[in-house]
Parts: C-alpha cells; structure tokens; sequence
C-alpha cells in the first residue's frame, strides 16, 4: 500500500509565489498541488496546515557532523535529527573528520554510516591536501557534491598552501570547489602580535582582529583570480565581510554562474559586540565581524550577489568551548535555529519568505545540481516544512536537540517555530515530537 500524507490550508511558499491550497504526498514524491485536495483513502494521513506557511525543506550545504572520529562532539545521526527539527531536509558535510575523508575509501565510509543513521538526505564533501590531486581525480562529480579546500587552517588542519599546487587542482577537476578563504601569512601575523602582548589567553573581542577583513579578502580574491584563469567552478564558502561581497556579481540565471558565494545565518546575526555577552561560543572561523561587514552581508545576499545561506555547523563541547583563546576550538552548532533566525528577520521586514526559500532551498539544488529536491513541484521528492509564524519559544537546554547540549542563541526567543518536517515523504518531526524515524537518502546530482 501506498504511504499517503495530504497537506491542508496550507500557505505554499516557491519560486517566488505565496500561494494558498494542498499538497498530497504519495510514497516519497509530490503527487498533487492544487486549490483543494481530497484524501483518497482512509488510510491518508491529513495535516491541516492552518494557514500556516509550507517550505520546501533547507539543503544545508555547510556542516560539520563530526562522525567519525570526533564523535564525542556530534554524530550524524544527533546532528542530522535536530536538523530535521530544524526544517533542514538535506546536508552536505564537510571532510575535516578523523580520519580526514581524502581517499575515495574513507569517503565512502561516511556514505556508508549515513546510510545507517543519517535522519536527513545526505552528500559529502571530498578533501583536498597538497598531495592527493591523483585521488581528487578519481571522485565522480554525479555522486558525490564537491571538493573541499581550506585555504586558510581551521579545525582538522586541512591547509593547501601550495600555489602550484591549487592551480594543478583547478586546472584539472571537473569538480565543483568549495573553498574556505582565509589568508595564513596574514593571520599567523596578527596572533604572533596578540600573543606578544597576551599570552594564550587573548581577549576573544581580538578574534575578528586576528582573522581580519584583510586575511578574508586576500585568500577570496586570489582564489576568485584563479577559478576566472583556469575556468573551475568554484563556490566560496561562509562569506563574512564587507568588502569580500564586491567580488561577486549578479547574474539573470543562476545556473550560469561559474563563481557562487554563501553567507552563513551567524554572520547575518551576531556582530563583534556580540563577544562581550557570548564569548567563546561565537568564536567561529571566519571570524563574526563589524556591523558594517553584517549589513554588508546583508545587501549583497537580498542583491543576488551571494547566492546561499547555509549554517558551518560545528559542535563542540562546552568544556572545549571554555579553554582560553588559544585553545578554545572555533565553530559551533546552528541547524536546529537556523530557519527560525531567518524567520526572525523576516518578522524584522529584512528578507522575505520567498528569498529565504530562494537562498535556502531552490539556490543550493541549483548551484549543486541536486537531482529532484529544493522546490515543491509535483514528481519532487516530498522534502517539507511547515512553519508557524505566530508561535513564540525560547531556546532553552531544555529543547536544544545536539549532542554537545549548547547552542549560541540560548536565551534567544524566536517568533516563530518549524511545526512539521517530511524528508522523502515520510513525518520525521510533528509539534517537537519525532512520530517516524527516517532514513536519509543520498543526494544524487543532474551532472553529465
């Protein structure tokens, strides 16, 4: 027998439109979308949505799930379950594990264990190094999402640093390259001379100061030069300047753009001011920034100039959290409250619902090519979100869903809340209840 859910009432949001009617889900597709729906058997599972709005699920092309090998951190299966609370029906995770996802082998691994306990659609990045471009030209670009490169060190210690190196790589693959952009010259600079006059145990208000604007923008505009030089496709990662934003432009249709930016939801949220109250917590890399680097941010992504809002969640534990400067660790978790935040700036009268879907959900299917998600079209894979705009909540340890037990806007309370999920057609998340337990499936990718 056929799994049914029919959607009532609903306020459907896509591609571009806000428009009132029902949605009936038959196995793991969108059967219908029309005014009014009928259930077709008793067996049909009816949602009325109450006016509520209907978004096709985020892809979340940015996150750290910490399996394997850091588990003690997050899994994905803790990390991809309040994901799915979160509204979030798809990730792409990135190689900074342990070990390191820079073999086809170990790559495949992580598909593997996803497989078992991921409660999201799943893909994953593979990692680059200064010595693997024989593997890196092995990968197959229709089933796996890209290549990732850190361009300045971060967590797992992934720097390519070897220019020849990185043109050999752009030359060669055929491989979306999303690239983190910090310059190390420039920040290994600035902490020798926090250092000097601090110790390990630096104010972290200096964190944006040391992974400065500068150290952004050198790393970004040599890897924009490169990509333009040997034609590669490259995304950049986590924008979080002001004067980054420059380096990208608008086009009439996305799918042209060889050169794509993302923002993630912190950096359109919190500001240096930020540090006095939460410390460490929102010690990330790149670096929160200035009020003017937000705003920036901010213009860009409602211009088209930056194309996808993602999160870089990265969970650590608190006590890692609570280290002094140099020890702390940076990144921290955001799946769970990353709709409900944008939402909030939606209240806010600073983005639409459209654009939220638009950047969130249509923007990652195109820009990676994703086979059948990302919009709410019949023949689509049933991946929604149904979201109440007019029910308050305040994020507590409580209701915090990853496995580290914090998240940075603890205190925060958000207008709205995510009421219902559907991954592949199945109710993974109902009123802050899990009624079915999902099984993810791997993202597969329109690529000749």
């Amino acid at each position: 027998m056929i799994h049914r859910v029919l959607i009532k009432n609903a306020q459907i949001v896509n591609e571009g439109k806000i428009v009132k009617g029902d949605v009936l889900v038959e196995g793991d597709r969108i059967a219908e979308i029309s005014d009014s729906i009928s259930a077709k058997s008793a067996e049909t599972k009816i949602i009325d949505a109450d006016d509520n709005f209907l978004l096709p699920g985020m892809i979340d092309d940015q996150v750290h799930f910490r399996e394997p090998g850091l588990t003690h951190k997050a899994t994905i299966e803790t990390e991809s379950k309040a994901a799915v609370a979160g509204g979030i029906t798809s990730f792409i995770e990135m190689p900074n594990t342990v070990p390191q996802a820079t073999t086809i082998d170990l790559l495949e691994q992580k598909f593997t264990r996803a497989a078992e306990t991921s409660w999201a659609n799943y893909s994953f990045m593979f990692g680059g190094t200064n010595d693997n471009l024989e593997e890196i030209l092995k990968v197959d670009k229709t089933k796996v999402a890209g290549l990732k490169l850190f361009l300045g060190s971060s967590t797992g210690n992934m720097l390519v640093d070897d220019p020849v190196v990185l043109e050999e790589i752009f030359s060669k693959t055929d491989l979306l390259i999303s690239v983190h952009c910090e310059d190390e010259a420039t920040i290994k600079s600035n902490l020798e001379k926090f250092q000097s006059e601090f110790g390990d145990d630096i104010p972290v208000s200096y964190h944006p100061v040391i992974r400065s604007a500068e150290a952004c923008y050198i790393s970004s505009s040599k890897a924009i030069e490169l990509a333009k030089k040997t034609g590669a496709r490259l995304h950049v990662f986590h924008i979080s300047t002001e004067k980054e934003t420059r380096l990208f432009s608008k086009k009439e249709k996305l799918a042209d753009k060889k050169i794509t930016a993302e923002v993630c939801v912190h950096h359109l949220w919190f500001t240096k001011e930020d540090y006095a109250e939460k410390g460490m917590l929102i010690k990330c890399n790149p670096a929160v920034k200035t009020q003017e680097d937000k705003d920036g941010l901010w213009k860009a992504l409602l211009e088209d100039r930056i194309d996808v809002i993602a999160t870089d969640h990265a969970p650590h534990t608190l006590a890692e959290k609570h280290n002094i400067y140099i020890e702390a660790p940076s990144g921290g978790p955001l799946v769970q409250h990353a709709l409900v935040a944008l939402l909030e700036m939606y209240h806010k009268d600073v983005i639409s619902l459209e654009k939220i879907v638009e950047k969130t959900a249509h923007n990652p299917a195109i820009l990676f090519e994703i086979k059948d998600r990302g919009y709410i079209r019949k023949g689509y894979k049933a991946d929604l979100v149904l979201v109440d705009l007019n029910a308050p909540w305040t994020v507590n340890d409580e209701n915090i869903l990853y496995k580290c037990g914090w998240s940075p806007f603890e205190g925060t309370t958000f207008k709205s809340r995510v009421t219902h999920t559907l991954v592949n057609g199945v109710l993974a998340y109902e009123n802050l209840k899990f009624p079915n337990r999902t099984h993810g499936e791997r993202l597969t990718f329109n690529r000749g």
